[in-house]
């Protein structure tokens, strides 16, 4: 505890990742929740408890963000969801941060490292944090970890480095949010259709701050950062979480964000994500799926692998691992200095009364 009572902590959205902090901070003594935000009207005054499955725990959902504020939370633990969403989170991030509110999130994949950040809308947040005194920590397992935290834990090994890449070796059949699927990644698209994967620039907006904070960490000046996107239709008809893949439409995606350095491809994350396991079987593949991959070149080589749960489960273990990214951050995030900051400036962010 950072002080001699439980961190007050509001939950912001009943998605994913909401659902599992309100069950992670409500079972935790040194959390208390006082509050849940909730966007539909049949989630407004109902148990938060029950809306997540784990029964009433006598904190009343609701859609009033003003009354949530106005609780004077010491963090509020952010996951709403939803497409384009990143704009409007950064104006709530500004509200609560100027109202001396922490903030821990995983919505904006950005902020992994805030240096990256659009920087129009980091001086905005630095003002507020500024002026209310809080600090903003976002993470997650990929951006958050897989591709940043985890490969820089590894090269504290290293003599020599002449590349690093991450691969993320996933199947996505499991992922039901339709408009994330078809129209962000591509799945089940004829081939000349544009998702907003290929657009220039996306792929930098997300993983572009995790290859930068590798480089900044290691004291390495980018040249550029660079994007690559293919696809691969599948041969026959595919029913997945999001609805039908018809063949000859994508059944797989790869792309590549990449940090130059010297001219050479040098921090690389790499995601090859399928709807069928035996789509695009020339692509990498791991021997099971829901793996992250961390191929080292140098002095010495290295190569790790991380998967969580087993094959069956990944899916939704790595929510609770995205989960737990924020909600064991909160006692330090409270302690860190106001401002914007990444895994780079606090301690191992370690869970409490797990055992």
């Amino acid at each position: 505890m950072t002080a001699d009572r439980p961190l007050r902590v509001v939950v912001w959205g009943t998605g994913g990742v909401g659902a599992r902090a309100v069950a992670a901070v409500a079972d935790r003594p040194d959390l208390e929740l006082v509050g849940v935000w909730v966007h539909a009207a049949d989630k407004d005054g109902r148990d938060a408890g029950e809306l997540v499955g784990i029964g009433p725990i006598g904190v009343t959902a609701t859609g009033d963000a003003e009354a949530l504020v106005g609780l004077a939370p010491d963090c509020i633990c952010y996951a709403a969801s939803g497409p384009g969403l990143d704009a409007a989170a950064a104006d709530d991030y500004e509200r609560f941060l100027a109202a001396g509110i922490d903030v821990v999130t995983v919505t904006s994949a950005g902020l992994v490292f805030p240096p990256a950040y659009q920087p129009a809308l980091r001086r905005r947040l630095e003002d507020a944090a500024a002026a209310g005194g809080a600090t903003l920590y976002a993470s997650g397992i990929e951006p958050g970890f897989a591709g940043d935290q985890f490969v820089l834990t590894l090269l504290t090994m290293s003599r020599r480095v002449e590349s690093v890449r991450v691969q993320e070796i996933f199947g996505y059949h499991g992922y039901p949010v339709e408009f994330t699927m078809r129209e962000v990644f591509g799945f089940g698209q004829p081939l000349d259709h544009t998702p907003l994967m290929a657009t220039p620039g996306a792929q930098a907006g997300t993983w572009g701050p995790p290859v930068r904070m590798v480089a900044a960490a290691m004291g390495v000046e980018l040249d550029e950062v660079r994007e690559t996107y293919e696809r691969a239709v599948t041969p026959r008809r595919l029913e997945v979480a999001c609805g039908v893949i018809e063949a000859g439409t994508v059944g797989a995606v790869r792309f590549e964000t990449i940090g130059v350095v010297g001219g050479r491809d040098a921090i690389v994350i790499e995601h090859v994500n399928r709807m069928a396991a035996d789509v695009a079987p020339e692509w990498p593949t791991a021997d099971r799926d829901g793996t992250y991959r961390v191929v080292v070149e140098g002095d010495p080589g290295m190569q790790a692998e991380l998967t969580v749960g087993t094959p069956e489960t990944f899916s939704d273990e790595g929510m609770v691992a995205t989960t737990m990214r924020i909600v064991n951050a909160i006692p330090a995030v409270v302690d860190a200095e106001p401002g914007l900051v990444s895994s780079l400036d606090l301690p191992l962010t370690l869970p409490r009364h797990a055992f």
